[in-house]
């Protein structure tokens, strides 16, 4: 009875034996299992957090680049605008230094010394638009073509007149025909370097009409500034005559 139950003990110690040996092993396996198939799964979980965090970092250094060059490109604007305004502000100061330098009068009679001196060399009238002063292509080409005829001149002046239709305001119309006469002086003076002091400017307004105002074409041609070149006469001749001697 003994014998036999002591063989019992030992074949259940066995059996246990061989059952926590199983056990263990079939542990470790599941665990080595479970390893290697999270490993992958980890390793993308990381590479995809270090792609977010290196995509993130371009992003910031875009944004910072684009940043950066809107400011850049705002400030050249800045730059240009602010040299836009200062030439802007010195063109007009000079213009406007250089319509103080013209002489403004009534009629040039007892403005010029000497006047009957003084021959007509050329003439030419330009027209403007209703209520407008300011030169057309057509215009200009006529200044053009006058202008080139006084760069071997030297002894002369220039007699703007500016004039208007009938329509309007008597005053208004006097300052018109002073704008319209600005205008031709300072084409002329900026263009071809024509000191200022030789224009004299003369605003009739709608007194002394060229045409008649009942008609279109009438108060066309009475829109109009004359120019006149008058030349000194006396002044060439004495110049002639001293390069003869």
């Amino acid at each position: 009875m003994t014998m036999k139950a002591d063989k019992m003990t030992r074949a259940t110690v066995a059996a246990g034996s061989a059952a926590l040996i199983l056990f263990l092993t079939t542990g470790c396996s599941t665990k080595n299992y479970v390893r290697s198939q999270a490993a992958p799964i980890i390793q993308q979980t990381n590479e995809l957090d270090a792609r977010t965090a290196s995509d993130h970092r371009n992003i910031v250094d875009t944004d910072q680049r684009a940043q950066a060059g809107i400011a850049k490109a705002q400030g050249a604007a800045d730059a240009a605008d602010q040299h836009a305004t200062v030439a802007s502000q010195a063109a007009d100061k000079a213009q406007a230094s250089a319509k103080d330098a013209y002489n403004r009068v009534d009629t040039l009679t007892g403005v010029v010394a000497n006047l009957d001196n003084y021959k007509s060399m050329q003439d030419v009238s330009v027209t403007f638009g209703f209520d407008k002063s300011v030169l057309s292509a057509s215009d200009k080409k006529q200044l053009d073509e006058l202008a080139a005829n006084l760069q071997s001149s030297k002894h002369y002046i220039l007699e703007l007149t500016g004039g208007t239709d009938s329509t309007g305001d008597a005053q208004y119309n006097y300052a018109l025909s002073q704008k319209r006469a600005d205008a031709v002086a300072y084409y002329l003076q900026s263009k071809y370097d024509i000191a200022p002091h030789k224009f004299y400017l003369v605003g009739i307004g709608k007194d002394q009409e060229v045409a008649s105002n009942r008609t279109a074409e009438g108060r066309k041609q009475n829109r109009r500034v004359q120019v006149r070149v008058l030349s000194n006469m006396q002044d060439e001749n004495n110049m002639t005559a001293k390069a003869g001697q």
